[in-house]
């Protein structure tokens, strides 16, 4: 016997009486298993980095270079603020007058260091997952095949210990993205530092998720690859006809004659509306060509998630302005006949074939290796500010979001100081991150436990 909770913070699947008997004590164990570092304070001074070496992502790299920031966002980008605002007169109406932001802001002194964009990382199940081998801590998918209604931002835990691990490295900012079947549910952007869901949420347009039918393993066996290929093409019909099915929901909606609601179908509304984009988990050229006929019917805004094959259908793609998030950059070959470095090339060739894509790491806790990820990049074909703008400013855009990835004025002050190259984790030297100003807390389970180790 089973008890299908249905609460919106819990887990997603079914779950047995025994195990709900068992969930009982949980509370109490994730309470003492939750980091214990305060999320920082609204920004209320302005802070004023001096003599840097700006990587704006928007503007190139500046030397030696001022950045002013103020409630949460970039003010000023210039080699020097201070003679900028001095130099106003009435000849030069369009420059702005910063002295009262100037005699109020901490100074950082940045001098022979760098100061990056907050990283994005994409398809992260953060905060769903605390422990990959419980199951009670696990609530990164559901049962079912056609789930649109999910919404995983309300499983996010903003406590978890794993949050702090991460975002040492530099990632202000991940995806929480539902796994599963089908269409798994919708994902959400997040700020890794925060005290609520709702503090942590970043508004952003709604993102289903599709996971492309696929077989894993093709079967030598003539009879059973038969019958894995006839599974595979009743799930892809499966696929066309939910969508199908939202479509004519839609059109009943609008003229007035539901005469029952339905969750997964009303959730889909934004999609077809065009206030939302679908982001289909695809890695073959077959399963993106398929992907692409959806989008084609229905005029759908997408997103391949995988794309391991996408380069191959760089024309295709652009027909239906489709974006990739590439997260198979430290992957094998899919191929037995494939150059042993495919995998790693596959940015450049991405880049070459003129295809909008971000650099993603499809883990939780190992999402951290995504400036890795991106450094891995350089050594394959992009050049340093094409591996950095993949991992923020091509990140952000990816999700349609205007006002992140960047150090520029109006861009949210999402700012790591380093001492060295981001895109090298052994090399980079975080000293500190802020986001929206505000500077956290860089403590972590991983430092607590090498400094107590420390004293044996």
């Amino acid at each position: 016997m089973s008890i299908n909770i249905s609460l919106k913070r819990t887990a997603f699947k079914p779950i047995t009486i025994s195990k709900a008997i068992a969930l009982l004590g949980l509370p109490l164990c994730f309470m003492a298993n939750g980091h214990d570092m305060l999320p920082a304070k609204v920004q209320t001074q302005p802070i004023l980095f001096t003599n840097a070496t700006v990587h704006t992502v928007t503007n190139g790299v500046m030397q030696d270079s001022d950045v002013l920031i103020a409630d949460g966002k970039v003010i000023a980008v210039a080699q020097d603020i201070d003679a900028a605002s001095a130099d106003i007169t009435s000849t030069t109406p369009q420059k702005t007058d910063y002295s009262e932001l100037l005699d109020n802001a901490q100074v950082v002194d940045a001098s022979g260091k760098h100061l990056y964009p907050g990283l994005i990382a994409l398809d992260t199940t953060m905060g769903l997952v605390e422990v990959e081998m419980m199951r009670p801590s696990n609530d990164a998918y559901e049962v079912g095949f056609i789930n649109p209604q999910l919404e995983a931002i309300s499983a996010f835990n903003p406590d978890s210990e794993i949050i702090p691990t991460v975002r040492v490295n530099g990632i202000t900012h991940a995806q929480v993205v539902p796994q599963g079947d089908g269409l798994a549910g919708q994902s959400a952007l997040v700020a890794m530092d925060s005290w609520t869901i709702e503090d942590a949420l970043v508004a952003s347009n709604k993102q289903f998720h599709l996971y492309w039918p696929h077989v894993r393993w093709l079967s030598k066996d003539a009879d059973k690859r038969k019958e894995q290929l006839a599974d595979l093409d009743r799930r892809v019909e499966l696929v066309f006809n939910a969508f199908a099915d939202g479509q004519r929901y839609l059109l009943a909606k609008q003229a007035g004659k539901i005469n029952k609601i339905d969750l997964r179908w009303q959730a889909l509304a934004p999609l077809y509306e065009g206030n939302g984009q679908l982001f289909i988990h695809a890695q073959s050229q077959q399963q993106i060509e398929q992907a692409i006929a959806l989008a084609k019917q229905y005029s759908f805004n997408i997103v391949i998630v995988g794309g391991y094959d996408a380069w191959r259908v760089a024309d295709a793609l652009a027909e239906v302005n489709a974006k990739v998030i590439y997260n198979q950059t430290l992957a094998l070959p899919k191929r037995k006949d494939e150059p042993i470095d495919l995998a790693f090339k596959i940015p450049a060739l991405l880049k070459q074939a003129q295809v909008p894509f971000a650099i993603g790491f499809s883990s939780d806790w190992n999402s951290r290796n995504l400036p890795f990820a991106a450094g891995q990049s350089v050594a394959y074909g992009l050049t340093k500010q094409e591996a950095l703008q993949s991992i923020t400013l091509d990140a952000a855009k990816v999700l349609d979001i205007d006002d992140m990835g960047a150090i520029a004025p109006g861009f949210k002050a999402n700012i790591i100081l380093a001492t060295g190259d981001i895109l090298d984790p052994m090399q980079a030297g975080i000293e500190s991150i802020y986001i929206d100003g505000r500077k956290i807390d860089l403590n972590n389970r991983h430092q607590q436990l090498y400094q107590k180790y420390l004293k044996r």
